[in-house]
């Protein structure tokens, strides 16, 4: 979860909304992002979504079926309906996002038993420091 905070520093620090992901290959880092939904111009360009590509990429297979994503909120309804395509068997984030989280909260994409995947989940690890950067950064905004 340290190299998905870093990334979401790195967001924040872009004028991105600070969302950081990392996705490990048993302890092997494959891939890590961070937003660039401003920066590419592309509504589709959220730190879960970059890192999947990254990840597929080093494995040249899209079945992400032994790695695990580390992100720091909880995944939209776009980015967790991926996560669910990709096969990654575990998502681990630290905020939750009971307006728009498409993992758990308004929609239960994960564990939807009409889909022909289920991703395991955690929530809430190394919430805090997660939680820090999202207030720390919206705090920023609504002041400048």
């Amino acid at each position: 979860m340290r190299t998905a905070i870093r990334q979401a520093q790195r967001a924040a620090d872009a004028k991105e909304v600070p969302v950081g992901a990392a996705i490990y290959r048993g302890s092997r880092l494959i891939a890590q992002a961070h937003n660039q939904v401003e920066t590419l111009k592309d509504p589709t360009a959220h730190a879960e979504i970059i890192a999947i590509t990254q990840a597929a990429n080093a494995l040249g297979d899209w079945r992400l079926n032994d790695c695990v994503l580390y992100v720091t909120k909880e995944p939209c309804p776009m980015c967790a309906g991926a996560i669910v395509l990709a096969r990654l068997p575990m998502v681990v984030w630290g905020v939750t996002d009971p307006q728009r989280g498409g993992a758990i909260s308004l929609f239960q994409i994960l564990q939807n038993p009409a889909l022909n995947h289920r991703t395991d989940y955690r929530a809430g690890f190394m919430e805090e420091p997660c939680r820090a950067i999202l207030q720390g950064f919206f705090k920023e905004l609504r002041s400048g």
